[in-house]
């Protein structure tokens, strides 16, 4: 790591919009001109953050989103660098127009991510979280019979949308439990198709219908956005799951919640949704065949730092002049 951030006897400055852990945001400000704003929900209403946004050089975060307007203050900005894989609240066209560089950190959640999606699998097709539920309110009185029965897992069928690093991962436990693995993506790729014995289906209706548990590995853009609705739910099959650790707007929620109540599907599994945090007045939280965790993919100890220390690397490359490794633009 090249920690020449000093631009001749003057400091970087650098605003933190996100909550760090004490040894992180000591490092930083050994090296930078710090501002320091761990929560910040409306940033183009608060006038500190707005101060200092018009001389910082740097953004160093994860999930505000970066709009035009929020740019037009920023008139010193060089380097945004997002500490997580997403990167849908930035416009890189905008940003590279503006001659902005943009990294995430994409390489260090991976196995992270791919235990919570497998475990949504696991939880939502055993119906643990209900069963648990059953039990703790005084329902278990007898033997059980069908009415609480689950799905089998192993030996089924999963149909992958999406097989990036996540989606490998997430495969290469599929295989543990002798799934059939089918996936849907922009292009084939062969070395995987070998690796995770894959099978490339580019019909994606036609993936829909084979498979037991659709999981969803992709990044949210244009082309993603609401690609689950109603009428793709209608083509999965009525004991099918769903699994969503991506981004929660792939899914058309208002669908899904659809789906669930008229057993077009069996259940889901998200850890993402269209609004984030949810209202209690979501009607998800009332279905009994949802299992629901607060955006949760990356949040371990290690697996978190490691994505703040990667994402300090990108910065600190990139206020250096050097082309840093998780260059987005």
């Amino acid at each position: 790591m090249d920690l020449n951030s000093k631009g001749g006897d003057i400091m970087r400055k650098v605003i933190v919009y996100r909550s760090l852990p004490k040894n992180k945001l000591e490092f930083l400000k050994k090296y930078f001109d710090i501002s320091y704003f761990p929560e910040v929900s409306n940033p183009l209403e608060n006038k500190e953050f707005i101060k200092e946004l018009k001389t910082t050089d740097a953004l160093f975060g994860a999930g505000m989103e970066i709009t035009e307007e929020l740019l037009n203050e920023a008139l010193n900005l060089k380097v945004i660098s997002n500490f997580s894989a997403g990167y849908d609240n930035l416009n890189l066209k905008i940003l590279s127009e503006k001659g902005i560089i943009a990294t995430n950190s994409p390489d260090v959640l991976s196995d992270t991510v791919a235990d919570l999606i497998f475990s949504l699998l696991l939880t939502t097709s055993r119906r643990i979280v209900e069963l648990d539920s059953f039990i703790r309110k005084g329902c278990w009185h007898e033997k059980i019979n069908e009415k609480l029965f689950g799905v089998d897992v192993h030996n089924k069928t999963i149909g992958m949308l999406g097989l990036g690093r996540i989606g490998k991962k997430v495969a290469q436990r599929a295989l543990g439990f002798e799934m059939n693995i089918l996936y849907h993506k922009r292009s084939r790729d062969m070395q995987a198709e070998k690796i995770y014995q894959a099978r490339y289906v580019e019909n994606l209706d036609m993936l829909l219908a084979k498979s037991d548990f659709i999981c969803i590995t992709l990044p949210l853009n244009e082309n993603t956005k609401h690609m689950i609705n109603y009428e793709k739910m209608k083509k999965m099959k009525s004991n099918a799951i769903i699994v969503n650790a991506s981004r929660g707007s792939i899914i058309k929620e208002l669908d899904l919640i659809k789906a669930l109540k008229n057993n077009v599907i069996n259940g889901a599994g998200l850890d993402v949704f269209e609004e984030e945090p949810i209202e209690i007045t979501n009607e998800l939280i009332d279905l009994n065949n949802v299992v629901l965790t607060p955006h949760i993919g990356s949040a371990t100890t290690k697996t978190r730092e490691k994505m703040i220390e990667q994402g300090i690397d990108n910065l600190i490359d990139a206020l250096n002049g050097k082309i840093p490794n998780n260059l987005l633009n």
